[in-house]
């Protein structure tokens, strides 16, 4: 039976290692963090993740999507909130039963975990630090440790942390797979040692830190629930997803420097001032502001791209930059009620990007391809109708 070695146990490595467990191979899956099914799950810097028809299909493949999907809530369109408070509703399907899940990556990520702890071919591995792999031999090299809660994320970028001094493991594979997320010290290993390797990161300006909107006094939730909430500010933002307990998972994503950035913005005043100015309907709704902004550290936003597909890092950024600065625009609201109203017109041909990057299994690169088309194609239309219905006034109204 060939064994292979994973090096994290988050989302992907916990589904793909049930993947791999169903197929009969024999797994060693290692996770640098402490098990968070052991309360040892680290809050106040986590972002609610949207689960669609990718990841659905994913998880039906290994029989517990319906599982998981008792912990999520329905959301079936952007619920944009301007300066003033007032709404605007944006669904994300012309269809009413298209929508995305929020579900908290905890539930999630314990999910797959256990869904891969049911095969006995698969065995988790917990406080294991993978500090350098050999390729020629699929070999990791890891160091146990006993650290009962997560390294902070500096850790993980210099690859120092306490695990340092645990006692040390060798694990040989078939295959060493690295699925250990931004600061992979898989594909570290991977740059050292392949010449023509290509490798980029980017780090966006914008930090993030994680609010909270507690539920009502009768356990309800204060907003729409079916919604993801934005306050799209041009340069910054604020989401907010719900939760089963009727509270409402928020995050604040926002610049690290400048004159209104998280580095000028220290004393109680003056993050209740920011926060009266651009988010006046959200304040009353968040009893814990202060204590949430001074206590939940200030996370960062990476993009990794390695060659040969950018597809996704490409369609992230950008989906950030479009929730951020465009959802506002009536404009932009403008062309989503056209790419519906086309959809209709021509079923099947016809599919907004949106649309197939979450409700089809398009894939990612082919689906940002056929958007480009599209885009090129209705404008030109639009230009050409213009120009003839200018040359059809200018031929009814007399000079």
């Amino acid at each position: 039976m060939s064994k292979f070695v994973l090096i994290g146990s988050g989302l992907a490595g916990g589904l793909l290692a049930a993947y791999l467990g169903r197929r009969g191979y024999d797994i060693d899956l290692y996770e640098r963090r402490a098990d968070p099914r052991a309360g040892n799950f680290v809050g106040g810097r986590s972002i609610n993740l949207a689960l669609s028809t990718r990841g659905i299909h994913a998880l039906e493949q290994l029989g517990i999507a319906d599982e998981v999907l008792r912990y999520a809530i329905p959301m079936r369109g952007r619920m944009i909130h301007d300066k003033s408070g007032n709404l605007h509703f944006a669904p994300y399907d012309r269809d009413a039963n298209k929508f995305i899940n929020s579900i908290g990556r905890a539930s999630l990520n314990t999910a797959v975990i256990e869904a891969a702890q049911r095969y006995p071919n698969v065995r988790v591995h917990f406080n294991h630090q993978c500090t350098d792999v050999d390729l020629d031999s699929a070999t990791a090299h890891l160091i146990e440790s006993s650290l009962e809660a997560e390294p902070a994320l500096s850790d993980s970028r210099t690859g120092v942390s306490p695990a340092d001094a645990g006692r040390q493991i060798i694990q040989k594979g078939e295959a060493v797979i690295g699925v250990d997320g931004a600061f992979s010290a898989v594909r570290g290993a991977m740059q050292r040692r392949i010449e023509d390797f290509e490798y980029s990161e980017h780090y966006l300006a914008h930090g993030y830190k994680e609010l909270t909107i507690p539920p009502g006094s009768d356990g309800g939730w204060r907003m729409e629930k079916e919604a993801l909430h934005i306050w799209p500010r041009k340069s910054f933002m604020m989401i907010a997803l719900p939760n089963p307990d009727g509270s409402f998972t928020c995050t604040l994503f926002w610049e690290f420097e400048g004159p209104r950035s998280f580095a000028t913005t220290k004393t109680d005043d003056h993050v209740r001032r920011f926060f009266d100015e651009e988010f006046p309907d959200a304040v009353p709704l968040m009893p814990r502001l202060l204590e949430d902004f001074k206590e939940n550290p200030t996370g960062s936003l990476v993009t990794i791209r390695c060659a040969p597909s950018d597809a996704l890092a490409d369609l992230a950024v950008d989906n950030f930059i479009e929730m951020r600065d465009k959802t506002a625009s009536r404009t932009f609201r403008a062309k989503k009620k056209l790419d519906h109203f086309l959809e209709g017109l021509l079923p099947g041909i016809y599919l907004p990007l949106y649309t197939m990057v979450t409700f089809t299994r398009i894939p990612y690169a082919s689906a940002a391809r056929r958007a480009r088309a599209q885009d090129w194609i209705v404008f030109a239309g639009l230009f050409g109708a213009v120009i003839l219905l200018s040359i059809l006034l200018f031929r009814v109204i007399p000079g």
